[in-house]
């Protein structure tokens, strides 16, 4: 009996024989480096039996390989040397430490690295990379050894010749960090890019000089600027100024791959660089705007370090599209938009593997660690809605984040770049001072994205040359640093310096290089070779320009129709076994297309979607709960209940239907609403859909809101048709999932900038949604959308009401009342109108008409003008709202309502009181404001 239970046991446990494989695997992952599995495994492993003499056991796969290579090599060559101490197995012992050698350089040599070019790095000893570490010392020097998996060509090396090469493959002006990722086939593949020409591969002239003639051009911009227009804010980019050879290299090398696209995101450090010497901006241009010159047609226009651009770009491989994002002054929060637009340009061209659209972001050494949406979008970077085949990051480290240097008080990691290992991307961290390092690492990193789809960093460890900007002083704050940099040369001089020194150019032949650059300033065109006037590379946005919110559109769709699609979309296999609820809720479903039932507001939802890709638009539609609704509502993904397969219905109507995608998002808010607002401005004919789980969480979004989608258009012209919905209504649930902060778009509405509408019927849903994409105009919709309404009994609606495709910005009362009998107007948006109706209805109260008014932005006023009409004997009229006085679209529309009622009429207001919190958090004291603010509404004396 014991024995059965131990063998029990034993079959069930991990260390049991069938998992024999993967425990070598920890195993040998746990003699990489012991950190890099678990504690408890870790545990297991030290406790093991020691070898005599042997410190860290062989990695297994090392070996199996080497004798792998010496049975290739047969007998008489396998026997032909000697082992590395003939006869001796302290020989074998020193084998094994050498390959621990090579493995700590891999892990650990950027630690060594000569990274910084002010030499400011304090960097620990580490004593993993010395040879006593590893009980080898010089006296090895001429021992050959083999090198296992070490790619520098050869299978043995004298151990002279071996350090030697390490210190410069791992510890020169490259440090590369990608030991961390899981994936053998990665490694390997980096391994051999680096140890094959041990990091320092060479360079023709011709190369050499096109380094040389960015470093100048970057410079000299700078220089320009600079004493052209002294004391005014550039954000300059000297101390980094290999960045603008490294982008050309890299979009040279990005058109040779096939790439058709590349975008760029970045802040401010060099961007007016970037503008002119690598996209290919007019110098002259630039100065009208540091000379204040305005054009008027440019709306309200931003400041010249965050304006973008776009233009071709000539390679080896075909012109190239080029397309700097606009940013604001929130740093980090353009990348998510750059992978919108690139994952939107990427569809467009049907490119599924990422090959055709480059992303590059741009990062500063601050920023990309202390921002959170860089996590947020690094985390997104592999996923299914997500993905755009890898991001090329680039981080510009001036080691100085405005004033704060210190480690310790910038970040809590060694390196900034540390937040990308989260995804196991590889790091190259590189010194700007050797713009041939910089080259090598950028086709590396842009072939290891091309190669395995997966983001890649470049840490371009520089310096700042000025202040944060150019009117600050910075030796006030960073003494000791800026001492340094005062009496450093610029990376041109140490460059030029270089290539003199080997004989590839003269020092005059340098000197007309630089004035020549200067003259083409002066002169004000184009000073970019590579730079080809735009050919039709982006979407056609001209027939969406130049309309009104009052444009004709024909948004009605023929009831036969409608009955048509909403069988297609009730229809699925029979194989899958939807749950219960889901198959009650679809027999629902086909019973209301037969006529039984009336409309509720998933299935109106649904047709909407259902409608417009039957005319050939596109769908994409993301959120946290975004496939079945947070509410339980939506279910456009059906899950199978037997194999958790999904179907959905809208992807199967008709042949040539447009497509739809559906994704349950990530859990963010900022990056994933980023995300879709640059997918929108890329892609004017998708129908772009972004839902808030709740829609006061949209607060973690509020810097998209404000500085994208409710003024790109004001600042930069950028047309977006983002739709965005989120859930809004008091239903007792607490103050955080209440309130979606209506007020705080009010107050940002400006300039016809949005749409902020709150429609209460699955009609004005399904009409409101048309709209967005049929009616031949582009701007952000705001939607209110409800809770309890979804399956509120009143809240329903017919074929009929759908087929007529129209979206009322106002419905006037629909209760037969008798006109002069009215004495009061209750004006009201939302969930409340079916609070004031019911109440209403059951107190018999015949002399008050409820209007809602479904749009609140662009104010509807002909539309309620036109209802106020009748209504001109009424001098009574109030706003009833659920939301507190302070929030909901009382202070911002109050205006509004005033100038359309009769003359002479007052306006009330009927809610709940002044709030610093949406709502309160009991469901008694709910239930009491609430009846409390309908009975106000409906009993409120005038003038009160």
């Amino acid at each position: 009996m014991h024995n059965s239970v131990m063998k029990a046991w034993w079959d069930s446990s991990h260390m049991a024989g069938s998992n024999a494989a993967y425990v070598e695997e920890l195993y040998e992952t746990y003699l990489e480096n012991p950190l890099n599995v678990s504690d408890s495994w870790k545990a297991i492993f030290d406790e093991l039996p020691k070898v005599e003499g042997v410190t860290v056991e062989a990695n297994h796969t090392s070996i199996r390989d080497s004798f792998r290579k010496m049975a290739a090599l047969g007998p008489s060559a396998r026997m032909g040397a000697p082992p590395p101490s003939a006869g001796d197995s302290s020989g074998d012992v020193k084998q094994v430490k050498v390959l621990q050698l090579i493995n700590a350089y891999r892990f650990r040599g950027h630690q060594h690295a000569n990274l910084d070019p002010l030499g400011l790095w304090k960097q620990e000893r580490v004593r993993d990379l010395e040879l006593s570490f590893h009980n080898l010392s010089e006296a090895d020097f001429d021992v050959i050894y083999s090198l296992g998996s070490y790619a520098v060509g050869k299978e043995k090396m004298p151990l002279g010749e071996l350090f030697k090469s390490l210190n410069h493959t791992y510890c020169g002006s490259i440090g590369s960090e990608y030991m961390h990722i899981t994936d053998t086939e990665q490694k390997r593949w980096i391994q051999h890019y680096l140890e094959s020409v041990e990091a320092k591969p060479t360079f023709d002239r011709n190369a050499k000089l096109k380094i040389l003639k960015g470093l100048v051009a970057a410079d000299g911009m700078e220089k320009y600027l600079g004493n052209k227009f002294t004391g005014a804010k550039r954000f300059s980019l000297e101390g980094g100024d290999a960045l603008v050879p490294m982008l050309k290299g890299l979009i040279c090398a990005a058109g040779e791959s096939g790439a058709k696209e590349v975008v760029l995101g970045m802040a401010h450090r060099g961007r007016l660089n970037v503008l002119v010497n690598v996209l290919g901006k007019n110098p002259s241009v630039l100065f009208d705007e540091f000379a204040g010159k305005h054009d008027g047609t440019l709306g309200a226009g931003d400041v010249k370090y965050h304006a973008g651009f776009s233009s071709d770009f000539a390679t080896d491989g075909g012109n190239v599209h080029l397309a700097l994002a606009f940013n604001p002054s929130h740093l980090e929060i353009v990348n998510p938009v750059v992978m919108g637009s690139v994952r939107a340009r990427q569809a467009r061209r049907n490119c599924v593997n990422g090959s055709a659209v480059v992303p590059i972001t741009i990062h500063g050494d601050a920023a990309i660690v202390g921002q959170g949406v860089v996590q947020e979008t690094f985390n997104m970077s592999q996923t299914r809605g997500f993905s755009v085949g890898g991001t090329v990051r680039i981080v510009i480290n001036n080691q100085v984040g405005f004033t704060t240097s210190k480690i310790e008080d910038a970040r809590s990691t060694q390196y900034c770049t540390d937040i990308a290992k989260m995804v196991q991307a590889p790091i190259f961290h590189v010194n700007a001072d050797d713009p041939e390092a910089v080259s090598f690492v950028t086709k590396l990193a842009l072939d290891y994205r091309n190669t395995f789809k997966r983001d890649v960093v470049i840490d371009l460890v520089c310096y700042r040359r000025h202040g944060h900007n150019e009117a600050d002083e910075p030796s006030a704050t960073q003494p000791l640093m800026y001492k340094k940099i005062k009496k450093h040369p610029v990376a041109r001089q140490i460059y030029a310096d270089q290539l003199i020194a080997q004989g590839i150019i003269e020092k005059y032949e340098v000197e007309k290089m630089i004035s020549d650059y200067r003259a083409a300033l002066d002169h004000g065109a184009c000073v970019v070779e590579e730079w080809r006037p735009m050919t039709a590379h982006s979407v056609d946005w001209s027939p969406y320009l130049g309309h009104d919110w009052d444009v004709d559109y024909d948004g009605s769709v023929s009831k036969e129709r409608l009955v048509e699609l909403g069988q297609s979309i009730t229809s699925f296999p029979e194989s899958h076994i939807l749950h219960s609820r889901i198959n009650k809720l679809y027999n629902d479903r086909v019973s209301m297309i037969k006529g039984e039932r009336m409309i509720d507001w998933g299935m109106a939802e649904n047709l909407a979607y259902a409608t417009i890709l039957d005319y050939g638009s596109d769908i994409r539609f993301t959120g946290q709960d975004s496939g079945r609704g947070t509410f339980f509502h939506r279910h456009s993904v059906l899950h199978n209940q037997t194999d958790a397969s999904t179907y959905i219905p809208l992807q199967h109507l008709r042949a040539g239907q447009g497509e739809i995608e559906i994704y349950d998002s990530v859990l963010s808010e900022a990056a994933v609403m980023a995300f879709e607002y640059g997918f929108a401005t890329a892609e004017p004919g998708t129908l772009t859909i972004w839902e808030a789980q709740f829609g006061d969480f949209a607060n973690g979004a509020q810097v998209v809101f404000d500085q994208f989608l409710s003024s790109g258009e004001a600042k930069w012209g950028r047309l977006c048709g983002l739709t965005v919905l989120l859930p809004h209504g008091y239903e007792g649930q607490g103050p955080e999932h209440s309130s979606a902060r209506l007020e705080r778009f009010l107050q940002l509405c400006a300039d016809h900038n949005w749409q902020v509408c709150v429609p209460s019927t699955p009609a004005q849903v399904y009409n409101m949604l048309r709209r967005q994409a049929v009616r031949p105009m582009r701007k952000p919709l705001i939607v209110m959308s409800p809770k309890s309404l979804l399956r509120h009994p009143l809240a329903v609606s017919s074929i009929d009401d759908l087929s007529t495709g129209i979206f009322y910005n106002v419905i006037d009362e629909i209760d037969e009342l008798t006109l002069e009998k009215v004495s009061r107007v209750v004006m009201c948006s939302g969930k409340v109108y079916y609070d004031l109706l019911e109440q209403r209805r059951e107190n018999e109260l015949n002399n008050v008409a409820i209007v809602r008014i479904e749009q609140l932005y662009p104010f509807p006023s002909k539309e309620l003008e036109a209802v106020a009409t009748k209504y001109a004997h009424v001098s009574d009229w109030v706003w009833c709202q659920e939301e507190p006085q302070n929030q909901g679209a009382w202070y911002s529309s109050q205006h509004h309502f005033r100038n359309t009622i009769p003359q002479g009429a007052t306006l009330a207001y009927a809610g709940r009181e002044a709030s610093a919190s949406p709502a309160v958090g009991y469901i008694t004291v709910h239930n009491q404001q609430q009846k409390a603010l309908v009975e106000n509404a409906l009993i409120i004396k005038q003038g009160t």
